[in-house]
């Protein structure tokens, strides 16, 4: 498959590196520390036309799809992927918008938050069903023209900023399949009777806003409803096949930004009278992680350009994000390995880098997660294409 890009691509990849230069890196190491979300950095980011890359012009986007974001991604994440999902995640949540929801909420939504005047959230992970989303058990009871919501949600990226949040709810509990009970219903967030509480002293992305959310006795318009009730877990189970894409290209960008930093500093660091660049150990390790980057990036790209030609593959999906992520924790270990103790301490970004990484694992479906769909598939007849 031939993965070249093309000019307009070639040109978004450059114009979100070097926003990320410009705009990231001044800010990561203060932003990382002191666990502080940025937010006149999504307005920064909307000017540019680094937001939303997927949504259609009708709605007032790029008119890009999700490969391009994915692209954004990848180059934002070379410089830090803390900040990069701050960027990211400003439109997390609006795909089920984009994909399931009304005319109505897409013309009502979408745009804004490509002009920077909300940010949104995804509210499906819960303090007992994280990759066990079927065993969510916050509800939304009609009642009349309105939902009442309770329960709790964790771990949610944007929960304590967002403006809107798509939540996922049971809505059709006496439903005898148990993935048939669940809806998506969109929340203002600042509806009476819901708790915000940040999540502090995360292992890394601490510039990304994470929060526990607790909804209680919370009323929404019945028109909130995203997509088909009693579908809302199978429109998850869509958007998260969309949005791995997403991870992976992440952990690509992670995994470059590691190298790059590596290359520089191997170069310049002197041992035993020579540049430690000249030893041929090192050598191997350079090149180790250079090959596994480039496979990673290779995986991601084929997944990403086959969900906008309508070719959606789970098991490819899932590859794509359970091999870029561990890539990214594998090659931010030798990064950090190679930095010495330079590379223990604050004063290297490598050190923020190895922390960042690990979240790829975890988030957006864990690997282990990943490897059954992956081997699901290999088991069906025919195996893999």
């Amino acid at each position: 498959m031939d993965f070249e890009l093309t000019d307009e691509q070639k040109m978004l990849q450059e114009t979100a590196y070097k926003f990320a230069l410009r705009e990231l890196e001044p800010i990561a190491r203060a932003c990382d520390r002191e666990e502080r979300y940025p937010r006149d950095l999504i307005t920064k980011a909307c000017a540019t036309g680094l937001v939303g890359c997927f949504v259609p012009e009708a709605y007032d986007g790029p008119g890009f799809g999700f490969f391009e974001h994915a692209l954004v991604s990848e180059q934002l994440s070379r410089v830090d992927l803390g900040l990069a999902q701050v960027i990211a995640a400003a439109s997390f949540g609006t795909e089920n918008i984009l994909l399931f929801g009304s005319e109505e909420q897409k013309k009502k939504y979408l745009p804004l938050v490509l002009n920077g005047r909300a940010l949104f959230a995804g509210a499906y992970t819960e303090p007992d069903a994280g990759t066990d989303l079927a065993n969510a058990r916050t509800t939304a009871v009609r009642d009349g023209d309105e939902y009442v919501v309770n329960g709790t949600k964790m771990f949610i990226t944007n929960g304590n900023v967002c403006d809107f949040m798509v939540v996922l709810c049971v809505t059709h509990p006496a439903e005898e399949k148990k993935h048939r009970r669940f809806s998506l219903i969109l929340v203002e967030a600042d509806r009476k009777g819901i708790t915000r509480n940040k999540i502090r002293g995360k292992m890394g992305i601490r510039a990304s806003d994470t929060a526990e959310l607790v909804f209680e006795d919370v009323r929404v318009p019945a028109a909130n409803l995203v997509g088909e009730p009693g579908r809302g877990f199978y429109h998850l189970m869509h958007f998260f096949d969309i949005t791995r894409t997403h991870v992976a290209a992440q952990g690509v960008g992670l995994a470059q930004g590691a190298l790059d930093k590596t290359l520089r500093y191997v170069r310049e660091r002197q041992t035993f009278g020579q540049p430690l660049a000249a030893n041929q150990a090192v050598q191997f390790m350079l090149a180790e992680m250079a090959t596994k980057i480039e496979l990673a990036r290779n995986t991601f790209y084929k997944a990403a350009r086959q969900v906008d030609q309508g070719r959606l593959d789970p098991a490819l999906n899932a590859m794509a994000k359970y091999f870029a992520a561990e890539t990214a924790v594998w090659v931010c270990d030798k990064a950090l390995q190679l930095h010495g103790g330079y590379g223990y301490i604050d004063e290297y970004d490598v050190q923020r880098f190895y922390r960042d990484a690990k979240i790829l694992e975890i988030y957006e479906g864990a690997k282990e997660a990943e490897k059954m769909t992956i081997a699901r598939r290999l088991l069906q007849a025919g195996g893999m294409p």
